[in-house]
Order: structure tokens, then sequence, then C-alpha cells
């Protein structure tokens, strides 16, 4: 149970990453991941990599620059644009729908407007879960310089979209729906340099 607690991914760049083990018992037509974050980086970085051995970039968040986050499905990508943050904890839910191919991205608790991608897509179920890395093979082919560094918490996978209650219910740390991976009884595995430490503040 990582209640109240942080990976800190020390270095930069880093080979780091933790590994995350999801029971997934049939390829994703919906999901929700969500996630906090707390870096200084400038530079381009991945927050979460799910990883297929047919597609490496299955499920991406990605940081290309501090005013902007990619979200891919599928190898496609939709951008969001977003205020430059004030070195602050930012929290961000994506979500994506297969019947309609819209992507949702919230922002500690505000929606953006939504964007189509991967229409009628599926996302295959025998997955490599990273943080701290991004995925050019399956669970593998790093790039150092797309390294995160800093500070990860509350990181959750759902196979539905979530509602508006429960995206703002995941921002403010609140009950939430049972999850694919959830913060608070994660199955993970860390390789190299990270370390678990409580969060400095709520």
């Amino acid at each position: 149970d990582l209640y109240r607690k942080v990976f800190v991914f020390r270095k930069d760049p880093s080979d780091a990453f933790v590994v995350l083990q999801a029971q997934l018992e049939q390829p994703l037509r919906n999901f929700t991941v969500c996630l906090r974050s707390y870096t200084d980086l400038t530079r381009p970085h991945s927050l979460f990599s799910y990883a297929t051995k047919a597609q490496d970039n299955e499920i991406l968040l990605f940081k290309p620059k501090p005013e902007e986050y990619r979200f891919y499905v599928g190898g496609k990508f939709v951008t969001f644009r977003v205020p430059e943050g004030r070195r602050d904890w930012e929290h961000v839910c994506a979500s994506w729908e297969s019947a309609s191919g819209i992507a949702e991205f919230w922002l500690n608790g505000k929606p953006w407007p939504r964007k189509g991608l991967q229409r009628g897509y599926t996302v295959g179920a025998t997955a490599a879960i990273l943080l701290g890395q991004e995925q050019d093979s399956f669970g593998g082919g790093f790039d150092l310089y797309n390294s995160f560094s800093g500070e990860l918490s509350d990181v959750y996978l759902w196979d539905t979209g979530l509602s508006p209650d429960k995206m703002r219910a995941a921002f403010l740390s609140l009950r939430l729906p049972p999850a694919l991976l959830a913060w608070n009884s994660l199955s993970y595995e860390v390789k190299g340099d990270v370390v678990v430490k409580a969060r400095l503040r709520e």
C-alpha cells in the first residue's frame, strides 16, 4: 500500500524504471489512466508507458515540453497544450473510448477540450507497463533523454472511462472504483535508482 508515498526517481538522465503488474483479462476498449507527477524537467519525459509486442506506444502519457502533454493510443497521439506548471505537483487523467474514439484529458481536476483518437481500436492485453521510461520495444529500448526524473504518485489504470465526478475524485484523492492498477494496492518492481518515500506534503 503506497498511501501517502511517492516513487522518487533520483537521477537525471536515468536508466531506472518501475514495472507495474496488472491483471488484464481481455483487451481494452475503454480505459482511464491517472497519476501525479512532480518534476523540474524541461526536456521530454515519459510518465506512463504501456507496450504490447505489436505496439510499443499502445498507451503512453508523454510530456515533450513543459506546456504540452501527448496522449498516445495504439501508436497515434493527440496533443494537449497546458499552462506551464508552477513547479508544483500536476495531476493528470487521460481516458479513451474505442466506440467514439474520444480522448479526454484532465489536468488538476479540470477537463481540456476532447479530441478524436483511434476510433474502433482495441488495446492489447499482454502488456509491459512501466513508469519512468518510454518503451521503444516490449519492456525496453529506452532513450535516457526521455526518462523521468522527480516524484510520481497516485498511479491508477481503469478499464472504463471515468465519469467527471470520479475524475475530480481522483484529483482530490477520494474514494475510487476498483482499478486494474491502484496506488493503494500496487504490485510493482523497482529497477534501478528509484526510492519509495513519504510524500512531503498533502
